[in-house]
C-alpha cells in the first residue's frame, strides 16, 4: 500500500506504523462548563489508537490508521481530521447501511474538570460502525504487509465480539509477519468487566513485544492455584521502584517474548495539577524516569501520548533512559494541548521538556 507524506520528503526512510481502533466524535462544553448546563459544544475527534497515529504522524513517522466509519458526513469528517494531520487513511472502510445497519459514528462527551473538580466522560458509542462490521472475510495479511510496527489496545476488543476476534486475528497475523507489536490494556469499566478484560488481554500477551501498562492481565503467583493470588495484588497505584521491578520481572518470567514493559504513574494533586513519572523494563533492567509536575489544560489522551512517545523513541533507537523520559515528556506536553492527541510537531520541544528546559524559544 503506497503512501506519500509531503512532510517526509526530506526525511530518510523510516519504519512504517499502523494501528486500528475506533475514532469517535468528541463533544466538549466550552470554558469548563458542566454538560447539563451547556448550550454549545466544541467538536473534535479522538480515540486511543487514532491519538497515537496522530501523534506519530506529527513527528513525521509514516503512520496509518485502520477503522470502520459510516459513509456519511460524520464518518467523512473524522477521516478528514486524521488526514489533515498527515495520517494515512487508505485502509479505512466507509461502510454502507447494509454493512453496518445502525450506521453511526461513536460519540463521547467530555466535561473538563477544573481545580478540585475532576473531568468526566459520557460515552454514546454502542452499535457504532466498527462494532457492526463483519471482518470475517477481510484480508489482514494484505493490510499488514509492508509495515514494521502494529499498535493495538484493550479498548477495541471490549466493544463487541467481532472486534475481539479481529484483534486476536491481527495479533497472530502481525506476529507471523514479524512486525513489532505494542499493546496497551487501557481498561474501560463502562465497556466490560475487570475479569473479562483480564481474561482477554492475558490471551494477547504471547504475541506482544512492547507492553504499555501492567493491567488488566492475570499474573498469577501460581498458575495452577489461583487462590495464592496475583503478583500485582497489594501493589499501590504509585509503587516504589522495588515493587515495580518485582512486577516487571514476573511478567518477563511468564512471557519472555516481551522486549519492553512501560507504565506511567500519576499523582493527582487536584483536577488541574498533576505529576507524572514512569517505570520501564528494557534489556534486563528497570528504569525510573524524572518526575514532572504541571498544570492541566486537557487531560484526555495523556496515556496515548506516553505510548506514542515511547514508540517514537524506540523507533529512533534512543538510549533507555532517554526513551522513558521522552515518553513522559510527550505525555506532559499533551496535557497542555486541547483535543485528544499530542499534535506537537517538533521533537526538539519534547526533548527540551525531557531535559526540563522551559526557556522561551526565539
Amino acid at each position: 500500500m503506497l503512501h506519500s507524506n509531503p512532510l517526509q520528503k526530506d526525511q530518510p526512510a523510516g519504519k512504517k506504523f499502523i494501528t486500528m481502533g475506533e475514532i469517535m466524535l468528541r463533544l466538549t462544553p466550552p470554558n469548563y462548563d458542566k454538560i447539563r448546563m451547556a448550550t454549545s459544544f466544541e467538536a473534535s475527534y479522538g480515540g486511543s489508537e487514532a491519538n497515537i497515529a496522530l501523534a506519530l504522524a506529527s513527528l513525521k513517522v509514516d503512520s496509518t490508521f485502520f477503522s470502520v466509519v459510516p459513509n456519511n458526513a460524520l464518518g467523512k469528517s473524522a477521516i478528514r481530521a486524521l488526514r489533515s494531520s498527515d495520517v494515512h487513511c487508505t485502509p479505512v472502510i466507509l461502510s454502507t447501511p447494509e454493512e453496518t445497519p445502525t450506521h453511526r459514528l461513536g460519540t463521547y462527551y467530555l466535561e473538563t474538570g477544573f481545580g478540585i473538580r475532576p473531568s468526566k466522560v459520557v460515552y454514546d458509542r454502542k452499535h457504532s460502525a466498527l462494532t457492526e462490521y463483519d471482518f470475517s472475510g477481510y484480508d489482514l495479511r494484505a493490510l499488514l504487509e509492508g509495515f514494521d510496527w502494529l499498535h493495538l489496545s484493550g479498548i477495541t476488543p471490549a466493544l463487541s465480539p467481532n472486534c475481539r476476534q479481529l484483534i486476536m486475528d491481527m495479533l497472530k497475523v502481525a506476529h507471523e509477519l514479524g512486525l513489532t507489536i505494542s499493546f496497551d490494556g487501557n481498561f474501560r469499566s463502562t465497556l466490560w468487566t475487570w475479569e473479562e478484560a483480564r481474561d482477554f488481554c492475558t490471551e494477547c500477551l504471547p504475541y506482544v513485544d512492547v507492553l504499555l501498562g501492567i493491567e488488566p492481565y492475570h499474573l498469577w503467583r501460581d498458575p495452577e492455584d489461583h487462590s495464592k493470588g496475583d503478583v500485582k495484588d497489594g501493589v499501590p497505584l504509585q509503587p516504589a521502584y522495588e515493587q515495580q521491578d518485582e512486577v516487571f520481572q514476573a511478567f518477563i518470567e511468564r512471557w519472555p517474548n516481551l522486549k519492553c514493559i512501560a507504565r506511567h504513574v500519576r499523582y493527582a494533586h487536584s483536577g488541574s495539577e498533576n505529576s507524572l513519572k514512569a517505570y520501564m523494563w528494557y534489556d534486563g533492567h528497570t528504569f525510573e524516569s524524572k518526575l514532572f509536575t504541571f498544570t492541566i489544560l486537557d487531560r484526555v489522551g495523556g496515556g496515548d501520548a506516553f505510548a506514542s512517545g515511547l514508540i517514537y523513541a524506540m523507533m529512533h533507537n534512543y538510549r533507555p533512559m532517554d526513551m522513558l523520559n521522552f515518553a513522559v515528556a510527550s505525555s506532559v506536553i499533551k496535557h497542555t494541548i486541547h483535543g485528544d492527541a499530542n499534535i506537537t510537531d517538533d521533537v526538539s520541544s519534547i526533548r527540551n521538556l525531557m531535559n526540563m528546559n522551559y526557556d522561551i524559544k526565539r
